[in-house]
């Protein structure tokens, strides 16, 4: 019967065509708009982590209250002892300890004299340290747009954007001024050996890239660290194994002890838990969208299609064909129709959705004053669901649709039907 049903398909357009494009649109568009809800979502997620939240963090309590302050004072102490017990513990994820400070960036000239001066935000990491995983982490060898990554102390990396607003050039001398952790001046000189552009505007605008172990000495922060980041293999963030490090994380500190250490998982920093769970609101409040309006558009083509196989309807129940057997057979006629939708559909999306996501949308422009860690280059993102997700509304759509218009066939009165076919 399947066979018979779907060569009466392939036969007469008439009554498939319209089915058949409304349902490979609606399937398309669903596709897409998924695979750019994940692209986004995924791009968030990854750039937080890297350069902010880590899968996990360890702060202290009173820093954690005042971060967005970057309170080096209130910063951890006793990192290494610190970081030995995190890495036994949990042997398998990276543990990467961070200082993040702003002050002043000042470029002499010839005579020693300011040439240029601006302010910047700096992030302290381990450079220069044989088998540190920050490089990586941080993908500076990708976003490295002139010169070299540091290979000694005393190196640093300035953002492409603050390099040529200040017009320094690879091998120059810049002067760091900022606050020690006891609120003295702090200065440091450091040799620019290479400019990085990471596409985002927040971190291209003014950031310098310095070794940890230099900035401990110019900010008096010894065996101290302002944040520890914690990361999985593979940098996939899985919140559950989050949730249990913290938790055995936290069943050893003193939660009323102001300068302890805390950990917290990346969902619980920056508002991401509540715009992950907007993300996954989105997506089921897309698929409801796209099932209910093709289902109430199918619905109308059955009603079309009802009036115009009325006679055909009319014909199998007089010649003694049951109505349940009809209505069964027009059930997977529309099944047939949602996945014959269903596949163009999908495939056309995963087009669409392949192309967004190696070329992407540049919002350069839209992002000159941003303060968001967000990619100026928004990408779609194909994973293993984009490749089913256009069935469900597909397929739903369709049954939907006919079951409703198809109720008609179980109203007609075989006494009436001789009479029907005469007129």
């Amino acid at each position: 019967m399947i066979l018979f049903l779907l060569k009466g398909i392939l036969r007469d357009p008439s009554r498939s065509l319209f089915p058949i494009i409304t349902v490979t649109l609606g399937v398309m568009l669903t596709v897409v708009l998924h695979s750019w809800i994940v692209g986004l979502e995924g791009d968030l997620v990854s750039s937080s982590a890297r350069f902010n939240t880590g899968h996990v963090k360890v702060t202290t309590n009173a820093y954690a209250e005042e971060e967005d302050q970057l309170p080096n004072d209130l910063a951890l102490l006793g990192v290494d002892s610190l970081l030995h017990a995190l890495r036994a513990q949990n042997p398998t994820m990276d543990w990467c300890p961070r200082i993040r400070f702003g002050g002043l960036l000042d470029i002499p000239d010839a005579n020693g004299e300011t040439r240029a001066q601006g302010p910047i935000m700096g992030l302290a990491v381990e450079l220069v340290r044989p088998g540190s995983p920050e490089a990586r982490i941080l993908n500076l060898q990708t976003a490295l747009a002139s010169g070299r990554l540091p290979e000694k102390p005393g190196e640093l990396l300035v953002s492409h954007g603050l390099a040529q607003r200040l017009h320094v050039r690879i091998g120059e001398t810049a002067t760091l001024l900022g606050q020690t952790r006891h609120g003295s001046l702090a200065t440091a000189n450091f040799i620019v050996v290479g400019t990085v552009r990471f596409g985002m505007t927040v971190l291209d605008r003014g950031m310098i890239i310095a070794d940890l172990e230099d900035v401990r000495q110019a900010l008096d922060m010894l065996d101290a660290a302002g944040e520890l980041l914690g990361y999985f293999p593979g940098d996939l963030y899985r919140d559950e194994s989050a949730r249990a490090v913290r938790d055995a994380f936290q069943a050893s500190t003193t939660p009323d002890d102001e300068f302890a250490p805390r950990m917290v998982t990346l969902r619980e920093q920056a508002g991401l838990g509540d715009t992950l769970a907007l993300w996954d609101y989105l997506t089921s409040i897309l698929l409801i969208i796209f099932i209910t309006v093709m289902s109430i558009v199918l619905w109308n083509a059955g009603l079309m299609a009802s009036l115009r196989r009325y006679g055909e309807v009319g014909l199998r129940l007089a010649i003694g064909e049951a109505n349940g057997r009809i209505y069964r057979s027009m059930l997977v006629e529309s099944l047939l129709i949602g996945i014959i939708g269903s596949m163009l559909g999908t495939a056309l999306g995963l087009g669409i959705a392949y192309y967004l996501q190696e070329t992407g949308i540049n919002i350069t422009s839209m992002m000159k004053n941003a303060s968001i860690m967000f990619a100026n280059v928004l990408r779609a993102r194909v994973t293993a669901v984009s490749y089913v997700i256009g069935f469900l509304p597909g397929l739903t759509a369709t049954l939907l649709g006919t079951a409703i218009a198809g109720i008609g066939i179980f109203r007609r009165q075989t006494a009436q039907l001789t009479k029907e076919l005469q007129s």
